[in-house]
Formats: structure tokens, sequence, C-alpha cells
């Protein structure tokens, strides 16, 4: 089985909109490891992250952070270690357009 270490996805998402920020490939599976979340805005802002498994859509029961808040021209690091198998999704939702979302982890194949 092949490990490799890497940065998983990038998004800077369309206010209020959920974002695909990584989506498992085909005959892996995933350890999300670290999400940062950058606001380059001077005034505070909200996300949410979520984790749909196999792909499907967003439901209620998949979100693992909430409407937190990231201060204005502040950043969030969050260590977390979420296991995902095949297709599933890690997504992204930002109350403003000023936020940049970066997931780093291990691809096993």
């Amino acid at each position: 089985m092949a490990t490799t270490y890497k940065t998983l996805g990038q998004a800077a998402p369309a206010a209020t909109t959920s974002t695909d920020l990584y989506t498992v490939p085909a005959a892996t599976s995933a350890i999300v490891s670290t999400i940062t979340i950058a606001n380059r805005s001077a005034s505070d802002a909200t996300f949410r992250i979520s984790q749909s498994l196999t792909g499907a859509a967003l439901a209620d029961k998949d979100y693992l952070v909430f409407d937190a808040t990231v201060a204005g021209s502040g950043f969030i690091t969050l260590t977390l270690g979420i296991t995902m198998e095949t297709t599933d999704k890690l997504r992204v939702y930002a109350s403003s357009a000023d936020l940049s979302f970066n997931a780093f982890g291990t691809e096993l194949s």
C-alpha cells in the first residue's frame, strides 16, 4: 500500500456556496490531518466544514463545523484526523468570499 503525504485541497469559495475541497480518488482512502482557514478580510466571517460519505448530497448529519467564526485578518488551524474512503467529499462554506481553505493529509492506495 502506497502512502502519499500531500496537500489534499485548496479553495477560496464564493460567499454562501458549498464547495468541494477534496474528493477521495478511486481505489484510495485518505486521512485529513489538518485544515487551515485564513480570513483575507479585516471583517469577521463564519465557515462550515462537512464530510459527505460516498459523495452524497449534503445533509445535516455531515457537518463537522457549523458557522464557526474566524476573526478578521486571522486564521484557524484544525487538527482533526478525518478518515475518508473512495468518493467521500470534504466540503467547505464561507459567509464571505474572503476565506481560504487548505487541507493537508495522507492518501493510501
